[in-house]
């Protein structure tokens, strides 16, 4: 543990569980206050008993996230709890995979407003506030923007176009002296994950677990990534050694993403 984050607040979307819970449990430990937002309240106590135990005891949002209101609900809780915030991370956001042909309007639809409208709206409610702190907007994407495949449409659409977003955003950031970066993992052991590779089983009449050795297979990586690898970059990306890294989408996946990026 440093001083460079030592109460700094930090809030995380989708933080009560996988990536967004160790990039919790990785500010907590670096003595940064978190404010976690998520949809299911006990997942969010369960978070923050074990956030607790490394770090500040962090605040706890229970919001649908999909909806400007939820994201009001957890920037004016924020404000009043704290009246400010250095570091937002939109990491919120679960896509389904399928045939396309098979996914109905609804789920489109469900995909962009929680990943992509969430984290839109969070920004512009933060900005002000990430402006006064001179702070960061750090986005959790994911590798599907860079790399489109036919059962994951939604997620690779949802991706590029918050990739694209995020992109936009880092000019107006040099403007007011807010970073932002993305980071797109690839693969990564979630919950999240296993749900994945069921959808594509079910799409390609196998088990999940076959879908996951398959997939393994294909990508050439030594190993699936765990939440902590993002975790860890996520707050270096948050440290003053960073400032200068400023619009930049990096790569988490084990070297799976082919061609030059």
């Amino acid at each position: 543990m440093t001083a460079e984050l030592k109460d700094k607040v930090v809030v995380i979307t989708g933080g009560s569980r996988g990536i967004g819970k160790a990039i919790a449990l990785a500010f907590a430990r670096e003595g940064a206050q978190c404010a976690i937002a998520a949809a299911s309240a006990a997942n969010l106590d369960a978070a923050a008993r074990e956030i607790a135990k490394v770090g500040a005891p962090p605040l706890t949002i229970a919001a649908d996230l999909r909806s400007l209101a939820g994201c009001e609900q957890v920037f004016a809780k924020v404000k009043e709890k704290f009246g400010r915030c250095n570091i937002l991370v939109n990491n919120a956001g679960a896509t389904r995979g399928g045939k396309f042909l098979e996914m109905p309007d609804d789920v489109w639809i469900d995909g962009f407003a929680l990943k992509f409208f969430g984290a839109v709206r969070m920004t512009r409610l933060f900005w002000p506030l990430l402006k006064e702190a001179h702070g960061s907007v750090i986005n959790i994407i994911g590798a599907a923007a860079r790399t489109p495949g036919p059962e994951f449409l939604i997620g690779g659409s949802v991706n590029a176009a918050f990739a694209n977003f995020a992109k936009g955003l880092a000019t107006i950031g040099n403007r007011d002296d807010v970073n932002v970066n993305v980071i797109h993992p690839g693969m990564v052991e979630t919950d999240r994950v296993v749900q994945l590779f069921e959808q594509f089983g079910k799409a390609n009449g196998i088990s999940a677990e076959q879908a996951r050795k398959d997939s393994l297979a294909k990508s050439g990586a030594r190993r699936i990534g765990q939440p902590e690898d993002i975790a860890e970059l996520t707050v270096f990306l948050a440290r003053p050694a960073a400032r200068h890294i400023q619009g930049a989408a990096i790569m988490v996946d084990g070297g799976t993403t082919t061609g030059l990026y």
